[in-house]
C-alpha cells in the first residue's frame, strides 16, 4: 500500500526522517505531506510512533480531473471493496485548491456517488446500510490533480491522550515535539520551559527522551475495520513498549505565573506517565535563572496575537534576551510569529525554521552557539 502522512508546513523533513528511522521504505517528503509504502504493520507502526505527522492516510489513487465525469470515472475504478465492508460507513470530505473543480459539496457528492455505484455493483445490493465502522474518505484537488485517501487515524495524531485539559493558547503536540527534536533532546538532557502553560513542550520532551511512542495508549479508526488485521497493531504496540528507555536520566522543570495552568500541567504529565521526570513551580520569567551544567530551554511565549498585547509581548522578549545568556552548554529554542523577535531579543538566531502554529505563520528560533 501507499500511504500519505500530512504534517504542519515546515515539518516535512522531520516527519520523513522519523519514518526512515522506523525502517519504513520509499519515503518521499512533499509540501505538507510525506509519502511512504508498506503493509498493515507499516500503517500501525506509523500511527503509533509518529511524533510529527497529523494523521496517516492510505493513498488510494492520484489522477488528473477537470470535469465531474472524469472525477466520477476515476473514483469508481478504485478497489473500494478491498477496504469497505458491506455494512461499513464511508463519509466523504476534502479540499479544492486552484482547480477547475472548486465546489467542495459537488465534489463530495460525485465521489460518494462513485463509491456507492462501485460497492453496489460488487455487493449486488441496491442499498448500502453504512451502520458499522467508519472509513473516512478524504480528497484533495489541487491544480486539477486529485488525491483520494482513506484516513486510518480517526482523531488527529496530535491527540496523544494525555491532554485532558489545556490553557487558553496551547501549542499543538506535533509542533511541540518538533521543537523538542530541533533542540536535539536526548535521554540524559535537562530541559526547562520558563513559560510552560499546560506543560505540552516538557511532556513531549520527556516522551522523546524516554522513547515513549506518542500513540502507544490510544486507538485508531482503522482498528475497527474488518479488512485491518488486529495482529498488526498488537505486534507494533508490543514492539513500541519494548523500546521505552527506562534507564534514561532525563529531567525537566516548568515554570509559569498561572497556578491553574501549573495544576493542569501536573495532571497532564501524570496522564502521560512522565510526572516523575518533571517538576512544576510558580515563577515569573523575570526571576528565571540558569542552572549549573548542560541545560536545554524550549518555550512558546505568549505573544500579541495569542494572549498578550504586542507591547507586553515585546517587553517579554527583551526579558528573555537578558535571561537566556550565551553560555557553554546552554541552548534556547523559542517559537514566535514576530518578525522583529531577534531584534528585540538582542541577538541573531543560530538557526531558524519557518512553520505554522495553528493559522499563525511562525518561526522557530534556535540559539546554541
Amino acid at each position: 500500500m501507499r500511504f500519505s502522512a500530512p504534517c504542519i508546513f515546515g515539518l516535512e523533513g522531520l516527519c520523513a526522517n522519523e519514518l526512515r528511522f522506523l525502517g519504513i521504505e520509499d519515503v518521499v517528503a512533499e509540501n505538507g505531506r510525506v509519502l511512504f509504502s508498506g503493509d498493515w504493520n507499516t500503517l500501525a507502526k506509523a500511527n503509533i510512533n509518529s511524533r510529527y505527522a497529523e494523521r496517516i492516510q492510505i493513498l488510494l489513487a492520484e489522477f488528473e480531473a477537470d470535469s465531474f465525469e472524469q472525477l466520477f470515472d476515476n473514483v469508481k475504478q478504485i478497489n473500494w471493496e478491498d477496504y469497505i465492508g458491506v455494512t461499513e460507513a464511508f463519509p466523504v470530505k476534502g479540499r479544492c485548491l486552484s482547480s477547475k473543480l472548486m465546489s467542495i459539496p459537488d465534489c463530495q457528492k460525485i465521489i460518494k456517488k462513485a463509491v456507492v455505484t462501485r460497492l453496489s455493483e460488487k455487493y449486488m445490493l441496491p442499498w448500502l446500510e453504512e451502520t458499522d465502522a467508519v472509513h473516512q474518505i478524504q480528497f484533495l484537488i489541487m491544480n486539477d490533480k486529485v488525491s483520494i485517501m482513506l484516513d486510518t487515524s480517526g482523531a488527529g495524531l496530535h491527540k496523544r491522550g494525555y491532554r485532558a485539559e489545556s490553557n487558553d493558547a496551547p501549542i499543538k503536540e506535533t509542533l511541540a515535539a518538533a521543537m523538542v527534536e530541533l533542540s536535539r533532546v536526548r535521554a540524559n538532557h535537562f530541559v526547562t520551559d520558563p513559560m510552560c502553560g499546560s506543560g505540552t513542550i516538557l511532556i513531549e520532551a520527556a516522551m522523546k527522551a524516554l522513547n515513549i511512542a506518542p500513540g502507544l495508549h490510544r486507538y485508531f479508526a482503522c482498528e475497527k475495520w474488518r479488512c485491518a488485521p488486529k495482529s498488526a497493531f498488537e505486534e507494533e504496540r508490543k514492539l513500541a513498549e519494548s523500546k521505552i528507555r527506562k534507564d534514561a536520566t532525563f529531567r525537566a522543570e516548568g515554570y509559569d505565573i498561572d497556578e491553574t495552568a501549573l495544576a493542569t500541567a501536573k495532571h497532564n504529565a501524570e496522564l502521560a506517565g512522565v510526572a516523575d521526570r518533571i517538576k512544576f513551580e510558580k515563577r515569573d520569567i523575570r526571576k528565571f535563572r540558569l542552572n549549573d551544567g548542560f541545560q536545554t530551554v524550549i518555550t512558546n511565549p505568549p505573544y500579541g496575537e495569542r494572549l498578550l498585547d504586542i507591547k507586553s509581548a515585546e517587553e517579554l522578549y527583551g526579558v528573555m534576551g537578558e535571561k537566556f545568556k550565551r553560555q557553554q552548554g546552554k541552548s534556547y529554542t523559542v517559537i514566535s510569529p514576530d518578525d522583529d523577535f531577534e531584534k528585540i531579543f538582542g541577538r541573531k538566531a543560530d538557526k531558524r525554521r519557518k512553520t505554522y502554529n495553528g493559522t499563525l505563520k511562525c518561526q522557530i528560533y534556535m540559539f546554541f552557539k
